[in-house]
């Protein structure tokens, strides 16, 4: 494997993220394998051997998540999965039993309830509490896994991972951390103390909105053996092509994030100054709640700006209005979209609220689509 721990710049660590050793007449980075079973004579042995436990356009992609996630630190262990769900799932399910308790936050990504639901089924006691505050710290007495996610999705609120981890750590805890909003170049947290990084690689790290990918980051062998065999027991791997398309997409996370982030605030300052007040949420906004914290652990604010029209009528004028901007879900494209999230009926959140996912549009041109939008859903 090509060394690129001695990488300082963030920039030059996406791009030559765990690609192999060079040789000649090859491709710098290998296309996909696609193999459901290897040569295999005689004992078993070799890394690869069916095609449900390893293959080769994973472990490449898992050694470049894991660079980004804790370069220079060997001993972090990487999965990469079929989705940000299966890899979410794997954590909680390959080190939760019956009986134990899971401390999670009551405002986050909108498919925890469901997960809450399948916990308790397996006899999981589950409390909840708000991001913002380190609301979770007060819960946690008798806890096996704090799940922690920071920003949270859709409202923003960010809290202490350092704080949180020393609280949990202290009652025998592990710490799992959510890092889809803030991607590895906005914060790492292994590097904050926490057992597990977590993230969707759907949105901003792999940005184009082509790919289903999740992942788990984590240091602890055991834990992640576990994790391991629940991948292994579900089946809940990504394809090879998958694998292969995130790994090419990493190569430009730095260059989409930097122009991202840049105008996810330029929209969120936009937005603060108009002459309506539309409670704008963005954790680089230095009048924002979070922006203590976040600015404390975060090395970038991400892309996603929130605030709320006054009406559900106002919000869909405002997103029909727009004409660089998609309605769509997700979040971290190239591309900026924006949704009204109240109409999946899961956030707890306005009617009028809406998710604006920041793309790497001319920054100016974004701005002034977004004011446009908004001067003509006035009427």
């Amino acid at each position: 494997m090509r060394e690129t721990t001695g990488a300082t710049g963030e920039g030059t660590r996406a791009v030559r993220a765990g690609l192999p050793e060079p040789v000649k007449n090859e491709p710098t980075l290998p296309g996909p394998v696609f193999a459901a079973h290897f040569h295999l004579p005689g004992d078993v042995e070799g890394p690869y051997t069916y095609g449900r436990d390893e293959n080769p356009t994973w472990t490449l992609l898992e050694r470049a998540v894991g660079e980004l996630e804790a370069p220079g630190q060997d001993d972090v262990q990487t999965l990469v999965f079929a989705s940000g769900m299966a890899a979410i799932s794997s954590v909680l399910f390959s080190q939760l039993r019956a009986g134990d308790t899971v401390v999670m936050p009551d405002d986050g990504y909108q498919a925890l309830p469901l997960v809450h639901e399948q916990l308790r089924a397996y006899g999981i006691q589950v409390r909840t509490a708000p991001t913002g505050g380190d609301a979770q710290r007060a819960v946690l007495e008798g806890a096996r896994l704090l799940w922690i996610e920071t920003p949270s999705n859709p409202g923003l609120d960010v809290c202490d991972i350092r704080r949180l981890v020393e609280a949990a750590h202290a009652r025998g805890a592990l710490v799992a951390v959510d890092n889809t909003l803030a991607t590895p170049l906005g914060q790492r947290p292994l590097e904050l103390g926490a057992d597990f990084s977590v993230a969707s690689g759907t949105k901003q790290l792999t940005g184009h909105g082509d790919v289903l990918l999740g992942y788990v980051c984590g240091r602890d062998a055991q834990a992640m053996t576990a994790v391991r065999r629940w991948r292994k027991l579900v089946g809940a791997i990504p394809g090879p092509m998958e694998a292969w398309l995130a790994h090419r997409s990493i190569a430009t996370l730095q260059l989409r994030v930097e122009r991202q982030s840049a105008n996810a605030l330029a929209v969120a300052e936009a937005l603060r100054d108009w002459p309506e007040e539309f409670a704008v949420r963005y954790p680089g906004l230095p009048a924002d709640p979070s922006y203590k914290i976040a600015s404390q652990q975060m090395r970038r604010f991400g892309c996603v700006v929130s605030f709320t029209l006054p009406t559900r009528a106002r919000a869909e004028r405002f997103l029909d209005a727009l004409r660089l901007v998609d309605d769509a879900t997700s979040f971290g494209g190239v591309r900026s979209t924006a949704e009204r999230r109240g109409r999946w009926g899961g956030d707890a959140v306005p009617d009028g609220f809406v998710r604006f996912s920041a793309g790497a549009e001319d920054t100016e041109d974004l701005v002034a689509d977004v004011r446009r939008a908004l001067r003509e859903s006035a009427d």
